[in-house]
């Protein structure tokens, strides 16, 4: 190919984003973010990373200047000498960058240390007597980590008599210790930057995961249920993701409760739960393995937040 024919291929590209961190920084940051949130807080909070099973990739038909500009990027990486690591799909970048700003506009909540952080989700895997099965969990976590706080399991739809509990009942309560500082504390403490914030990610997972892209997306993945209690923390958090890449946009997405929405995926390796987004407020709806139905602040165990 002629120099003209590449140049108006390589017109074709989009802009670069910002470069991740050489390898030779990265060997120098040390881990920082995980040890702060896995040390001080319920270990449950912050999982590690776990085989999941390979869903099928979809065959999505691109428009024609779409696969031009992949082909550019065949050609200009070739010609280069670059490295193979992923480049970021930039509509992905362009829709996480929308979530944040509408993260951004929502009020926070104030809160007191004799509260609690009331969630809801329903999820489809939950492992127990030797089977998965679909439920619903409810938290009531305390703000200032100092005291017991509850969750209650309860299983959809088991057989009769067939629950995976104790004498097969279907529904558990389950005490949860107190642990000093609270998840609420620790997501409260997050940069609100989100350089800062993808740097401190980046450089807790460095050496983990599949990939190193995999553990820094596992990470921010783990937070964000509770980090739509903090409109900035939830914001820098989706624009530290549309620094990582390999994430791409899922037209149609449904969580785990059966929403429809629009979805964000990560597949590097072993790929991680879809992203769900409500289509119109882009508001986080969940994950395809988790729907997070409700959360807020509340007085006292068993209560549900207001409206």
């Amino acid at each position: 190919m002629n120099p003209a024919e590449r140049e108006e291929l390589a017109r074709l590209l989009p802009s670069p984003g910002e470069p991740v961190l050489p390898s030779d920084r990265q060997s120098l940051l040390k881990d920082h973010l995980m040890s702060e949130i896995t040390q001080e807080t319920d270990p449950r909070f912050v999982a590690p990373p776990r085989p999941r099973r390979l869903r099928r990739l979809m065959t999505v038909a691109v428009p024609l200047a779409t696969a031009a500009a992949a082909v550019a990027v065949t050609l200009v990486t070739a010609g280069s000498g670059a490295s193979d690591k992923p480049v970021a799909d930039q509509e992905a970048v362009a829709l996480l960058n929308r979530i944040a700003t509408a993260a951004a506009a929502k009020k926070s909540v104030p809160v007191r240390d004799d509260q609690f952080v009331y969630t809801r989700v329903q999820g489809t895997g939950l492992q127990e007597a030797g089977k998965e099965w679909k439920y619903r969990r409810t938290d009531w976590q305390p703000i200032d980590g100092k005291r017991e706080g509850l969750a209650k399991i309860t299983v959809l739809n088991p057989p009769p008599g067939g629950g995976p509990f104790h004498d097969g009942k279907s529904t558990l309560d389950m005490a949860m210790g107190a642990h000093g500082v609270s998840d609420y504390r620790t997501l409260e403490a997050l940069p609100t930057d989100p350089d800062k914030l993808y740097q401190k990610i980046w450089a807790d997972t460095q050496g983990k995961g599949p990939t190193h892209e995999w553990a820094a997306m596992q990470t921010i993945d783990a937070l964000l249920n509770r980090a739509v209690l903090f409109p900035d923390v939830s914001a820098a958090l989706y624009r530290a993701a549309a620094k990582i890449p390999g994430v791409s946009v899922v037209p149609k997405a449904t969580d785990a409760a059966g929403r429809h929405g629009i979805g964000l995926t990560f597949q590097d390796g072993e790929d991680l739960d879809t992203w769900v987004f409500d289509r119109t407020t882009l508001d986080y709806l969940g994950t395809d393995e988790k729907a997070l139905l409700d959360i807020g602040i509340v007085d006292r165990i068993g209560q549900q937040p207001a409206g």
